[in-house]
């Protein structure tokens, strides 16, 4: 249900851009955002956006990464600027969906790789 791209290797100072998108039976969808887990550490919220607009970021990324949402195209972004090696992560997508049944559910994206290395 949910197809995350966008990962990859950047040198410190650098930005990528993660895309989650969703598909399926969708009625809504009411919150999409990214955790993140480190090998040895616990599994950490990056970013949250929910369908009224609101965002919600941890500390650790605020002012440098932003997430935006296509509604249109049910897809999630999430924009990552100044990159530290301390960003180096597998980035999950999720989604709290809606269906057409009337059943709402998490989703999780198949998780993608950010390496921050010079």
């Amino acid at each position: 249900h949910l197809v995350e791209s966008g990962g990859g290797l950047v040198q410190p100072g650098g930005s990528l851009r993660l895309s989650c998108a969703a598909s399926g039976s969708i009625f809504s969808i009411n919150s999409m955002g990214w955790y993140r887990r480190t090998p040895g550490k616990q599994r950490e919220l990056v970013a949250t956006l929910n369908s009224g607009g609101t965002t919600g970021y941890a500390n650790s990324v605020k002012g440098r990464f932003t997430i935006s949402r296509d509604n249109a195209k049910n897809t999630a972004y999430l924009q990552m600027n100044s990159l530290k090696p301390e960003d180096t992560a597998v980035y999950y997508c999720y989604a709290n969906i809606l269906n057409g049944m009337g059943y709402r559910n998490d989703y999780w994206g198949q998780g993608t790789q950010v390496t921050v290395s010079s």
